[in-house]
């Protein structure tokens, strides 16, 4: 985005730009960027009375980066970081939205991508991106858990740029999103909710609003509540999942990278996680769109069917403040999208008489 900022005047230059004073990040380190962050924080009022709820409800819509996910954060770290290492390869595992976003960056950086993916159990709308992008694009016979553990092996060799979120400054760039968050609501949320795939965001977003809280820009800090799919929950299982399955593909993952890290979120934080069934998640991935016209992909709705759930166990206090982050933006899956609908076109005669009779007028 190129939005000009009402607090200073300056142009939106990218979360490098912004949060250079909370990331590792020198005068040598070459910034390569599609001005991603300085995404909208919206408040979905009809969404919180559909559910039953009493209080407010901010959506942290990240679906409008420049490749419509959160990867953007991590990704301008990454290759910006491998740049100044002097990387002219950079690989990734992917359900998807990691690899389009180390395509796209890949491109802006006059860098090879590779990109290692689940075959058939991708999102179109992500698999497409990776292709244009230009990256060269390798469908495995196997999950994304086997895809990473390849791309871990040849990260071994040295003769490639890990930029999955095993690579830390992935991490670094991801949590940018709670600086965000704590700016634009002028406080820190009480509760922060999100998906948990490979755990790299729950583990951000903490280490972002620690280190806002530490530098004295907040004064407390949220409850981080995380949500699995179902037939992906690993880590409130207990257990690796050796076949996950869930229509959720951006959070289709068996054995987190991140897992510690998401642990410790949970327990400094005084947190919660819990799992959610696919129906729940298109129930709610179906009713955000509905309510108040955000379209997210099926992943982003993992927390909100897990916000659902707590506030049927009473879980929120009334007048609580409460931001939620949507990973990525519902064209990324349109698949899912029309199935999910309910609806399919009318087919009518081209003519003000047929329209009339379908609309009831």
């Amino acid at each position: 985005m190129n939005s000009i900022l009402p607090s200073t005047g300056e142009r939106w230059r990218g979360v490098i730009h912004a949060y250079r004073a909370h990331l590792p990040v020198s005068d040598a380190t070459p910034v390569v960027s599609l001005n991603e962050g300085n995404t909208p924080l919206i408040r979905v009022d009809n969404f919180v009375k559909a559910i039953g709820g009493e209080f407010e409800l901010w959506l942290k819509f990240e679906g409008l980066n420049p490749t419509c996910s959160f990867k953007d954060r991590g990704m301008t770290m990454a290759v910006s970081k491998a740049a100044e290492r002097g990387a002219q390869i950079v690989i990734c595992a992917s359900t998807g939205n990691t690899s389009a976003a180390a395509a796209a960056y890949a491109a802006r950086a006059k860098m090879k991508c590779v990109v290692l993916l689940p075959n058939g159990k991708i999102a179109l709308g992500k698999l497409a991106q990776a292709l244009m992008y230009g990256a060269t694009t390798i469908a495995v016979q196997g999950n994304f858990d086997e895809a990473l553990r390849i791309v871990r092996e040849l990260g071994e060799t040295g003769k490639v740029e890990v930029v999955n979120s095993i690579n830390p400054v992935r991490i670094e760039g991801q949590k940018t999103a709670s600086f965000e968050i704590c700016d634009q609501l002028g406080r820190a949320p009480d509760f922060h909710f999100l998906p948990v795939g490979n755990a790299g965001n729950i583990t951000a977003y903490w280490r972002g609003f620690k280190e806002y809280k530490a530098s004295g820009k907040i004064d407390h800090l949220p409850k981080m509540f995380g949500f699995q799919a179902a037939g992906s929950a690993p880590i409130v299982d207990g257990a690796p999942v050796e076949n996950p399955n869930t229509v959720a593909t951006a959070i289709r993952i068996g054995n987190p990278a991140s897992w510690e890290g998401a642990n410790c979120a949970l327990k400094e934080s005084n947190g919660f996680i819990d799992k959610v069934t696919d129906e729940e998640i298109l129930d709610a991935y179906k009713l955000i769109a509905r309510t108040d016209g955000i379209f997210v992909e099926p992943a982003s709705a993992a927390c909100l069917a897990g916000l659902i759930h707590c506030v049927k166990a009473g879980k929120i206090p009334m007048g609580s403040v409460i931001s939620a982050t949507m990973t990525g933006h519902g064209l990324k899956d349109p698949d899912n999208a029309i199935k999910t609908a309910g609806f399919e076109p009318f087919v009518v005669e081209a003519n003000k008489e047929a329209v009339m009779k379908v609309i009831g007028l």
